[in-house]
């Protein structure tokens, strides 16, 4: 009998284990929520164009340049093209991009329903363990074991677990204006929400979202899903 609950519990623990490592080879998409607005944005004949930050703090800077780069690319494939360093631009792109401070979030996620380890543990047997994970996640595990706490009872359970994580909300913002007078041509946000903070891999995301079937229709907010990087 004892060689029968011991294989059991391994059977649970390989399950548990065999699931988590398929979601972590699933790549998960980047969805952003995209608003555009625009008034007279000229056609593309090669107008030329500058770009530079919304927040003096961010002009000049390594990473700012680098998203910039990312901007004047896509500007560049739809027909426009970067002023000279001594000619006066056509069009004044302003840029801001930034993340909050995340907040916390709370998910339940149902255990198991096989009939060996679903329906037979009772809320007796709960017992919280609480483990710090990767990227200081919070994981509550309520792990109720009958060869633990007393055999089979009546009505079989499973695994619960309760997770804690944050949610970070990230933007990016684009104002195009005429250089001439300043009057506005195209204005632009790309919001999203992610388990992570790392700009490096979320800006350049709200980019491609932006400039998804850019300019967009005037006032229309849209949800683009970017998809993941191929695996090689």
């Amino acid at each position: 009998m004892t060689m029968i609950k011991t294989n059991l519990r391994r059977l649970g623990l390989a399950a548990m284990t065999g699931a988590a490592l398929a979601l972590a080879g699933c790549a998960t998409p980047f969805r952003a929520d995209v608003a555009r607005f625009q008034t007279q944005l000229p056609t593309p004949q090669g107008q030329s164009f500058t770009i530079e930050a919304t927040n003096p703090a961010l002009d000049g800077g390594i990473e700012f340049n680098r998203y910039a780069s990312l901007v004047a690319g896509e500007l560049t494939r739809y027909g426009y093209r970067p002023a000279a360093p001594d000619e006066k631009p056509d069009m004044l792109v302003r840029m801001d991009y930034g993340i909050d401070k995340g907040r916390e979030r709370v998910r339940s996620t149902p255990g198991f329903s096989d009939p060996w380890y679903g329906g037979f543990y009772g809320p007796r047997y709960y017992r919280p363990v609480v483990v710090r994970g990767p990227n200081g996640r919070r994981y509550i595990y309520g792990w109720r074991d009958p060869f633990m706490w007393g055999g089979f009872g009546p009505g079989w359970g499973g695994y619960n677990d309760v997770e804690s994580y944050t949610v970070y909300t990230s933007d990016l913002t684009l104002q195009i204006s005429r250089a001439a007078d300043g009057y506005r041509l195209f204005e632009g946000r790309a919001e999203a929400q992610s388990r992570d903070n790392d700009l490096t891999q979320i800006v350049p995301n709200l980019v491609e979202a932006m400039f998804t079937d850019f300019p967009g229709n005037s006032g229309e907010k849209v949800q683009i899903t970017v998809a993941p990087p191929e695996k090689r």
